[in-house]
């Protein structure tokens, strides 16, 4: 299986980097040094080679240096399967972010057609008892990175949905003005809902043919709508007035939950430990990644904030062990060099330190 990888990153007027460049192989990059230097920002650099908002969902105008705001760019050296890409992602003073891929311009979705990238990050630690929305975006994550064309399809049926809650809110009853938004939400709908039931599909079964020292979460979606498009745009109609009283869509994927269970104790994700929970979403990061080497070809990059939190040291040899076996390049953080000890020299060492507000990075061999 060919590798994934990042050989040459480059960050210019990013977040807290006024200039920061990374010269890498193929093995994981363990990123430490103090709070506040900067290390989660180059996880968010490398989280824009792939389609959507990035690990912050950041607007381009968040993400320039201050007190500059000159604009930024990221550029990256990408070897995927077998051939290498030179990506720059941009964005000038604010403007919304623009991405050439070896020299021509593209939609930001054509990423999803050489990278894949995978996250972990500490928001992500309240997802089993957060709102649905963040459970939502996490299973849209996944779904998007088995099948990139979902994000076109979410966004047709956002825009569609704003186009008829607009409707409901003005009160107007006159059926053929919904027709055709409900013919195109109740397309876009039933898509989704097939995207995400195909990525729960991989990922359960990743699991169950894995040995591994993290749990394993039986994932349920739940989603109270027809399921074809055929049905769900005559649940739209038939819904209509109810819509009209709440002045918004009330059903549709936009109203779906994740459900997770620790399987081997049948117990709620919500209901479990903090390090339970933790784990738990270390299990399904890995089994997301394992179920994409097999269908992209290559594993993805993994990114891994603050990985070490809540994980006990025999926890982190285990899932440093998987990583490495896997083959993935993953971009890691921690305080302190003493967290990656386990990983000796299967991993690079890059230090990050801020000196009168300007990050600088360091690879140590």
């Amino acid at each position: 299986m060919t590798q994934l990888f990042i050989s040459h990153l480059t960050l210019s007027h990013f977040r807290s980097h006024k200039r920061a460049i990374v010269d890498s192989d193929t093995r994981p990059v363990a990123i430490h040094g103090p709070n506040g230097a900067g290390k989660t920002n180059i996880l968010e650099a490398v989280s824009l080679l792939s389609p959507g908002r990035g690990l912050r969902r950041s607007s381009a105008l968040d993400m320039t240096r201050r007190p500059e705001a000159l604009g930024w760019k990221v550029t990256a050296l990408l070897h995927s399967l077998g051939s290498a890409h030179e990506i720059e992602i941009w964005s000038e003073a604010g403007a919304a972010r623009q991405v050439r891929i070896d020299g021509k311009a593209t939609p930001q979705t054509a990423l999803g057609r050489i990278a894949r990238v995978l996250w972990l990050i500490p928001s992500m630690d309240r997802l089993w008892i957060e709102g649905a929305e963040g459970r939502r975006r996490f299973l849209d994550r996944m779904t998007l990175s088995f099948l990139p064309d979902h994000a076109e399809q979410s966004l047709a049926y956002e825009k569609a949905m704003r186009e008829r809650n607009r409707l409901l809110k003005d009160m107007v009853r006159e059926p053929s003005w919904y027709l055709a938004l409900e013919q195109q939400l109740a397309e876009a709908g039933a898509a989704i809902h097939a995207n995400r039931q195909s990525a729960l599909q991989a990922i359960t079964e990743a699991q169950s043919q894995a040995e591994t020292a993290f749990p394993t979460a039986t994932l349920s979606l739940i989603c109270d709508m027809p399921t074809t498009a055929q049905d769900l745009r005559a649940a739209l109609a038939d819904n209509r007035m109810r819509d009209l009283a709440a002045g918004r869509t009330l059903i549709g994927p936009h109203r779906a939950d994740l459900e997770g269970v620790y399987a081997a104790k049948d117990v709620p994700a919500r209901d479990c430990s903090t390090g339970e929970q933790k784990a738990l979403l270390v299990s399904l990061i890995l089994a997301n990644a394992r179920a994409l080497a097999a269908d992209f070809g290559a594993p993805p990059l993994l990114l891994l904030d603050e990985v070490a939190a809540h994980l006990d040291a025999s926890r982190r040899a285990a899932l440093y062990d998987e990583i490495t076996a896997l083959g993935a390049q993953a971009w890691m953080t921690g305080t302190g060099a003493e967290l990656f000890d386990s990983l000796g020299p299967r991993a690079q060492m890059l230090e990050v330190t801020e000196t009168d507000g300007i990050s600088g990075t360091r690879m140590q061999p």
